[in-house]
């Protein structure tokens, strides 16, 4: 069966979003893939360090220029421009979706610019005279936010207002385009939802703080989102249940860098400063080289309405992308229609954003592929809810049956079973070992453990052969949030619960001494896990310190008594 063959013109091809769709697409032998941009060399050297069953071509292309000219020359079928910065594409925005309409092209672009997304319909008349379609804001504001709001909000009543926010990796690298967007806006108004009318906020100054914490994986830390000019803030008012009131930020680390660039907002929100725009390439160097911490981005969209019955409730989803397949996010939507438009799902002629291009459904293989994780998370809960279910969230029904019955504790409960102990060999080590109050070293010991809950907070009496030692868990806030904290004396210990297979592990994060945030080097640390052989729950808990090294550890198993 022959395959037709298919010509992409992907404008800024070899850029930070369009280089990741050239990858996405790469393995479509149909298609020849013409890598645009200002310089041939920069296309030829990334077409280079590619493998591709997909034709891969450099193509010199300005957008500056005579674009009608050069669409007419290359003759693509599709058109797709990842460029920008689009709020800057002066008074004629739309001159390359107009040339691909000319030249009966369908195009598609990356746009994260609110106004022009929403005016793309202008040319609808014209590509449905041409039978192409035009999609504007192909990528994660507003067709991800959207589909991910759609699904939140199915079976809700009513819509009283959606938050959305994306925190990228310090590692993710910013290109140009992005960060000159950036400084074109910040401190300037935008047209938001609030209470059912548009209203005007200032980008940069208006925050919101947040905690991405995907049910059953590592949180990313808790973070202040500043409200940033996208799509969105229109569009997501337009969902399949009318929406009150919307909101769409971003948060960069590291935090102080953030901070600064709100800083500079509010001098131009003032007047004390026109623009950003002078300090672009500053920002972009600051960005670009400020790359410490952990490389995960995030992504949030939480949704607050009224159910059937008429009850509040609160949903967010949430999203986390591990190493470099953050900015591969954004570039998700354009390669999921295109692949969509050559498996013969062309989409309708016409022109109009990208909102409803695409359903909840159709990333998740996807996200499969990658190194992605994702889940939802509900409010209110109830109110006897068991602590670790509260901050387990969905990924409580993953666990077997012994662990979820160790940690269901509405009343008091009593568990027995045997345990081996090993202690620090060094002074230091068996000084904090008497300090905490841990156990003696022994072999196949009694142990028992106790458990009494207030509803809040469960208090663990914990006693090897005769020796006792007691420890208080409870749900973490504030900095400590979407974590499960475990109190001894001064130290509070902030650990994520992560499920993987049929192993319950607690990843330490975050700690506090007398309630002030300590760092992260000087943090206690080990391996702690509960799982079940034959059965049985098995723990093991190890406990470490730096430049202390091992104070103890005790494995074993319990059974409800």
């Amino acid at each position: 069966m022959l395959v037709k063959p298919h010509k992409l013109l992907i404008i800024g091809g070899y850029g930070t979003f369009g280089g990741r769709l050239v990858a996405l697409l790469r393995d479509r032998a149909e298609l020849t893939i013409l890598v645009a941009g200002r310089s041939v060399h920069k296309a030829t050297a990334f077409i280079d360090s590619l493998t591709a069953d997909a034709s891969l071509v450099p193509q010199q292309f300005d957008r500056n220029g005579d674009v009608r000219q050069q669409i007419e020359d290359i003759a693509p079928d599709i058109v797709i421009d990842a460029s920008g910065p689009f709020q800057a594409y002066g008074k004629n925005p739309f001159r390359v979706a107009e040339a691909a309409i000319e030249n009966g092209a369908h195009y598609l672009d990356l746009a994260d610019s609110s106004d022009f997304v929403s005016n793309i319909s202008a040319l609808d008349g014209a590509a449905k005279e041409k039978r192409v379609f035009v999609l504007a804001g192909v990528s994660t504001c507003p067709v991800l936010s959207s589909a991910v709001a759609n699904n939140l909000s199915i079976d809700l009543a009513c819509v009283e207002s959606v938050a959305c926010g994306i925190a990228p990796s310090p590692h993710a690298g910013m290109g140009r385009s992005v960060v000159r967007a950036i400084a074109s806006y910040a401190g300037k108004p935008v047209t938001v939802v609030l209470n059912g009318r548009d209203d005007q906020r200032h980008t940069f100054t208006n925050t919101k703080k947040f905690t991405i914490a995907p049910p059953g994986h590592i949180p990313l830390p808790p973070m202040t989102f500043s409200l940033i000019d996208v799509p969105d803030l229109k569009l997501l008012a337009e969902l399949d249940k009318p929406v009150s009131n919307t909101w769409f930020g971003v948060s960069t680390l590291p935090a102080f860098y953030h901070w600064f660039l709100r800083l500079l907002s509010h001098g131009v929100k003032a007047g004390v400063l026109p623009a950003l725009t002078p300090l672009a390439r500053i920002m972009h160097f600051v960005m670009n080289r400020m790359s410490w911490g952990e490389n995960r981005s995030g992504m949030f969209v939480e949704v607050q309405g009224v159910d059937a019955n008429g009850q509040q409730v609160q949903r967010s989803w949430h999203l986390i992308a591990e190493g470099n397949d953050g900015p591969t996010v954004p570039a998700l939507a354009a390669n999921l229609i295109i692949r969509k438009y050559l498996d013969g799902q062309i989409p309708e002629a016409g022109a109009r954003p990208a909102k409803d291009a695409l359903d909840f459904a159709d990333y998740q293989p996807m996200f499969a592929d990658l190194d992605i994780v994702s889940g939802e998370r509900s409010l209110p809960l109830p109110a006897d809810m068991p602590l670790f279910q509260r901050v387990l969230g969905a990924a409580w029904g993953e666990l077997r049956a012994p662990i979820q019955t160790l940690h269901d504790i509405s009343a008091n409960a009593r568990f027995s079973g045997r345990a081996s102990v090993t202690r620090g060999k060094s002074l230091l080590s068996r000084m904090v070992g008497w300090f905490a109050g841990f156990p003696k070293a022994g072999k196949n010991v009694n142990v028992t453990v106790e458990i009494a809950t207030d509803g809040e907070r469960e208090t663990w009496r914990r006693n090897f052969a005769g020796h006792a030692f007691s420890s208080e868990m409870s749900v973490g806030n504030g900095w400590l949030a979407a974590l499960m904290c475990e109190r001894f004396g001064p130290i509070r210990l902030g650990m994520a619960l992560v499920t993987n297979g049929d192993v319950l592990r607690y990843v330490p994060r975050r700690w506090t001494f007398l309630g002030m945030p300590m760092p992260a080097v000087l943090m206690p640390n080990g391996e702690i896990f509960e799982t079940v052989v034959d059965g049985k729950f098995i723990f093991h808990v190890e406990i470490t310190l730096p430049f202390v090294g091992n104070v103890v550890t005790y494995h074993g198993w319990l059974e409800e008594h």
